[in-house]
């Protein structure tokens, strides 16, 4: 599957009311695809591809490792301990995600 299209997956399940008060920038480095971010602002979420200048949090992984964790299949804090998944920046806030968004 295209990584344009697990990003759009990905937000077509966001939940609006977890973000409510949050001003966060979730930035995908993808490393054999095309890097994307996530702008959750205001209880909104909006897609945007390439990297942002200042994200809160990094996660760096393979289209593979994104769309398990996407589509349920690869839990993200296994993924995480495996080394399938790296983050850089504010790592608390990698775990929101699973609150942010319906994942499985």
């Amino acid at each position: 599957m295209p990584v344009a299209k697990i990003f759009e997956q990905l937000k077509d399940n966001f939940n609006a009311d977890a973000a409510d008060g949050l001003d966060l920038v979730f930035q995908f480095d993808i490393e054999d695809a095309d890097n994307y971010h996530l702008v959750i602002k205001d209880g909104a979420c909006e897609l945007v591809k390439g990297d942002n200048s200042d994200p809160s949090v990094t996660l760096i992984m393979s289209t593979e490792t994104l769309q398990g964790i996407v589509s349920g299949e690869t839990d993200g804090m296994q993924a995480f301990m495996a080394g399938q998944l790296r983050a850089e920046g504010d790592m608390m806030l990698a775990t929101k995600l699973g609150e942010l968004f319906s994942i499985g």
